[in-house]
């Protein structure tokens, strides 16, 4: 496996700090959820285009790409559509906070997928900092938790959300081994946007008609938290495993609470601080104690296999 040209540790702080920004650019739009998905993904792909002009080879990569490979990319251009949906769809029936709190349990499907799928092994001490910064988010959303009535549903459907973005993580986790970031990238968020297109007609949303600053947040939905997030973090898959990637993003919800004390004014709570340290330390705890890259771990391998055979 080639080696990274910048630390893949930066890059995934960088990455999950550029998603912080999304709720706070959804919540400043006034476009219906669906469309400002849509529009983010859209106008992602269009805003790579330019990249790919001066990119040598993307162009005959994506048309050569073979039929498992634009398999994989459909596949996984439709779980991130499905997650937007269910994500959004989850916020009519449930409140933020609980919504955030079980889309934040990927790294649990994140575990299983790799587990069975990759072949990926944590040690205990990783396991009990994921559990850790999985218990930190319910403190930060536990006094908003409900159960029962539509509640419950909002909260079923939050809980597919945060499985339709690990099998969005896995399946590039296993397309990027053969694929490059921009013509994967490229090809997933013109697919996904493809598919909220057809989600919005059929359900009679209009997708014209919004005021100037809807465009303008729409617009920085797809450079900051997309490119400079989703992008950043579909590089950063090559290197690291989905777990960690999944634990990462667990971070999201402290970063997006900072953002909108000084952009929106909201208070931040004695719960987000307690709930954001746990996070921070189970973090730090997974990361501590599961801290082989992909390719530190195939070179290890590969030692193990010479010094068995010397």
């Amino acid at each position: 496996m080639d080696r990274p040209t910048f630390p893949p540790y930066l890059a995934l702080v960088i990455g999950v700090a550029a998603v912080s920004t999304s709720a706070i650019f959804v919540k400043l739009s006034s476009a219906p959820p669906p469309v400002t998905a849509t529009y983010r993904l859209l106008f992602s792909a269009l805003l790579t285009l330019p990249m790919m002009l001066f990119a040598k080879g993307v162009w005959r990569e994506i048309l050569s790409m073979n039929r498992k490979q634009w398999l994989l990319s459909v596949l996984s251009g439709a779980f991130l559509a499905v997650h937007f949906l269910l994500w959004f769809e989850s916020l009519r029936f449930t409140s933020v906070a609980s919504s955030t709190v079980l889309v934040t349990l990927q790294p649990l499907f994140a575990f299983v997928g790799g587990y069975f799928l990759f072949a990926e092994r944590l040690g205990r001490m990783a396991l009990a900092g994921g559990f850790i910064a999985v218990l930190g988010s319910f403190v930060i959303g536990w006094g908003d938790f409900r159960i029962g009535g539509v509640a419950l549903w909002g909260d079923i459907l939050a809980l597919l959300g945060a499985g339709t973005v690990t099998a969005y993580w896995l399946i590039g986790q296993y397309a990027r081994k053969a694929l490059s970031l921009m013509a994967y990238t490229f090809v997933v968020y013109l697919i996904s946007s493809l598919f909220l297109i057809g989600y919005d007609l059929a359900l009679q949303y209009p997708l014209i008609g919004y005021p100037p600053s809807d465009w303008g947040w729409f617009f920085c939905l797809a450079l900051l938290p997309t490119l400079l997030g989703h992008s950043i973090l579909n590089w950063v898959i090559k290197w690291l495993s989905t777990s960690i990637i999944s634990m990462s993003i667990l971070g999201e919800p402290i970063g997006t609470c900072i953002l909108a004390y000084f952009i929106l004014g909201e208070v931040v709570t004695l719960p987000q601080v307690i709930g954001g340290a746990i996070i921070l330390f189970g973090i730090y705890l997974f990361l501590r104690h599961n801290h082989i890259s992909k390719g530190d771990a195939i070179d290890e391998q590969t030692t193990e296999s010479t010094q068995k055979f010397a």
